[in-house]
């Protein structure tokens, strides 16, 4: 059963909601397995609506463009965020829970390794999806914010507490090019954990 953020119960959700959450997944569903075997740019809106088994008009309702239909669980994606933060063992900095969210949840370190690898690929290999899926990241920058600074007893406005935000969300993409995109990252993240003195040559 899920849990509101104080721990009570949730409401279950009702028959639209899931029909509505059931035909959104169908839609994501065909068209990442359409991408996945003939390419983004290959497949049109119209065939990924026939796949689903819904109309265009109804693809649009769920996914105003065509880029979204690969990020489809973009809140979801922030819950976690935000709770990796929030729920971090006790005596783990901050950076450091980011850093075990981004390896997890952005590097493909759970789930279908082959699958992860092939979803990596079609978005790094896509422009548009490249693009998109980074802006979209970014947009969760406020919120992160706000938690870091609530969970360091720092003024909701406080600009390191933005600044972290935004480089803990950038990290990612240091993968790119890199033989071992893993490595990159925890790299990138030594970075927000120890500053620049305790990372660059001496004198540096």
């Amino acid at each position: 059963m899920t849990e509101t953020k104080a721990g009570a119960p949730a409401a279950p959700m009702g028959r639209r909601e899931r029909k509505k959450a059931a035909t959104r997944k169908a839609i994501a569903d065909a068209a990442l397995r359409l991408f996945l075997e003939r390419g983004y740019d290959e497949v049109g809106i119209r065939e990924i609506a026939d796949a689903a088994d819904v109309s265009t008009t109804t693809l649009f309702k769920h996914f105003p463009v065509k880029e979204a239909l690969v990020f489809d669980e973009d809140a979801d994606h922030e819950a976690r965020l935000l709770a990796a933060v929030r729920e971090r063992p006790e005596g783990r900095s901050i950076p450091a829970a980011l850093r075990d969210h981004a390896l997890r949840y952005r590097m493909g370190a759970t789930g279908s390794r082959a699958g992860f690898t092939a979803f990596f690929a079609l978005v790094n290999d896509t422009p548009a999806l490249r693009d998109y899926g980074q802006s979209m990241w970014l947009r969760h920058t406020s919120a992160l914010a706000a938690v870091i600074a609530e969970e360091s007893g720092l003024p909701a406005d406080d600009p390191a507490c933005t600044a972290l935000a935004h480089f803990a969300l950038e990290a990612p993409r240091t993968a790119r090019g890199h033989d071992d995109p893993r490595q990159a990252v925890t790299r990138a993240f030594d970075l927000l954990e120890c500053g620049w003195r305790g990372i660059g040559s001496a004198g540096s």
